[in-house]
Parts: structure tokens; sequence; C-alpha cells
């Protein structure tokens, strides 16, 4: 009888992600919110945008759920933020 053991571990690779520069302000951005379906996260991003209109002059908001937690956004949300909003935040709930 042979026994075989398999290594599970792998080589790192390190990728260099570009982030684009934040705003100095938020006053008159657009603000886009993707709900990750998380329960709450909803009710968390719209706190967050009142708070951000309120105290830091954000235009407005669009909010749009993924389909699921684990899925990237599709691209009708991509596009339609890509057009419409200045600032993304993407929210945890739970």
């Amino acid at each position: 009888m042979t026994i075989q053991i398999y290594d599970p571990t792998t080589e790192t690779t390190r990728r260099r992600i570009a982030y684009v520069p934040r705003p100095k302000s938020l006053k008159g951005l657009r603000i886009g919110l993707i709900d990750n379906t998380k329960h709450n996260s909803d009710q968390l991003l719209l706190r967050i945008a009142a708070l951000l209109e309120r105290e830091h002059d954000a235009k407005a908001h669009v909010i749009r759920r993924k389909h699921s937690a684990g899925a990237a956004p599709h691209a009708e949300i991509i596009e339609e933020f890509k057009a419409n909003c200045d600032v993304i935040v993407a929210g945890v709930g739970d």
C-alpha cells in the first residue's frame, strides 16, 4: 500500500492594485452604494449615505443590490455607477 501526501500550499504571487486617488472633499459628489445582500447591509448603507450627504455635502446617492455577497456586481450596476457616481461605497451587513 502506497500513501501519497499532497502539499496544498502554493507560492503567493504579488499583484499591485492601482487605487484611484481619494477626493479631497465629498461636496457635490454623487455616492454609489453597493448592497452585498447580507442582513442589514442596505440599512447600514442608507445611514452612511445620509451621513455623507448631511455632514460632507455629498450631492445624492444611488443604491443597488448585488445578486449575492460572494459575487461581483453585475455589469449593469458597474455601468450605471460609472455614468452616475463619483464615489462608491460597498457595505457589509450581518
